[in-house]
């Protein structure tokens, strides 16, 4: 029976969107397999890894009829990027084994029960679907998931907090040395939802949202949330924990701000990055009547001083910080202008986007 006939170029592209969470090596030989179940034309790809689950379903030619089974998804995908994009490719069933061919090459791969699949359990119940663009949803994963912690003992910080309510949906994230904060205007009004989602959520979100026109739509359980868009269902465990009340870490009132150029002053802070010493990634900035100094150096005795000419008339303030902690934050901003607010040497350091309130990015000083 031939299961699937397709181009290799869109057999690979449906393969590769839910492969992302396929691990190399598991405690179950059957997660490290994609579970296809043909009915008629319509082909259903799933993968799993028991806490995170994408299925996406694609039209293909093929013999008529139902076939479902389990091939290894790594294994398919290698062997497809050899072939050429334009060239057909058939699968059919043999037994307890499929026959890939594609022109004259000819694969004989191992198969494992369907039935043996361990799909998620869905929630019994979600709450209400509300959605963004996709473009929307990716720019505000972007602009915080630098900030996630990664293998924090603080378990709630290796994701990023959602918050949905009224007409708006806040993305936090933070690793207790910096956080992050993006919001965007949703167009229907939903009662207040808050969970975490995990990190490797996370990343397959950005993975595989698109810039282009279609929306996300998302509905969250207790301890679980589903998206949808493309074609594609996801369904992802949350993370339980009580996340940080975030507000109280946003300074408010700080005296001395100061607008200035993105660009130049994320190239200040990447040359004056090359003398910190790779343990100790710490900078010092100097902020003085129309200047702004950068200064770094590092256990050879070598130093780094970079000078921008600033509109500031405020306090002088000398202040340290982790140097990958501003240039996280820049180099994921697009905007042409940045603000910096600044109390002292030991209060933390609020960077927004001028006359706008969705983005926020906190970071603690550092003693240098």
């Amino acid at each position: 029976m031939i299961v699937l006939k397709a181009t290799q170029e869109k057999l690979l592209s449906v393969l590769q969107s839910v492969a992302g969470i396929v691990e190399k090596r598991h405690t179950l030989p059957i997660l490290a397999n994609v579970l296809l179940r043909k009915n008629g034309n319509a082909v259903q790809f799933t993968t799993s890894d028991l806490e995170i689950q994408i299925r996406t379903t694609a039209d293909m030619d093929g013999d008529a009829g139902n076939y479902t089974t389990t091939i290894g998804a790594r294994k398919l995908i290698d062997i497809l990027r050899t072939m050429p994009g334009d060239q057909t490719v058939t699968i059919e069933s043999q037994q307890n084994k499929v026959i890939l061919k594609g022109g004259k090459s000819r694969f004989t791969l191992q198969t494992l029960p369907a039935e043996d699949f361990p799909l998620v359990q869905e929630a019994p119940s979600f709450g209400p679907v509300f959605s963004v663009p996709q473009k929307t949803m990716k720019d505000l994963l972007n602009q915080v998931s630098f900030a996630m912690a990664v293998h924090d003992i603080r378990y709630y910080l290796n994701g990023i907090l959602f918050v949905a309510e009224g007409k708006q949906l806040s993305l936090v994230a933070t690793d207790g040395h910096r956080l992050a904060y993006a919001s965007a205007t949703l167009d229907v009004e939903v009662p207040r939802q808050e969970v975490i989602l995990p990190r490797k959520t996370v990343l397959e979100l950005q993975r595989l949202l698109s810039d282009a026109e279609g929306a996300i739509e998302m509905q969250f359980a207790n301890n679980q949330a589903k998206f949808g868009f493309g074609g594609m269902e996801f369904v992802t465990k949350l993370v339980e924990g009580k996340f940080p009340d975030y507000n109280r870490v946003i300074p408010k009132n700080h005296k001395n701000a100061v607008t200035l150029g993105r660009a130049p002053l994320l190239a200040s802070l990447q040359r004056t990055a090359i003398l910190t010493s790779e343990k100790f990634k710490g900078v010092r900035l100097n902020l003085e009547n129309g200047t702004l100094r950068v200064a770094s150096n590092n256990a050879e005795q070598e130093e780094a001083v970079d000078e921008l000419d600033i509109d500031y008339a405020g306090d002088n303030i000398e202040i340290g910080f982790n140097v990958t902690y501003l240039i996280d934050a820049l180099a994921n901003m697009d905007q042409d202008m940045v603000k910096m607010e600044l109390a002292d040497a030991n209060s933390s350091a609020l960077i927004t986007i001028p006359e706008n309130q969705s983005f926020k990015y906190v970071v603690m000083p550092m003693r240098i």
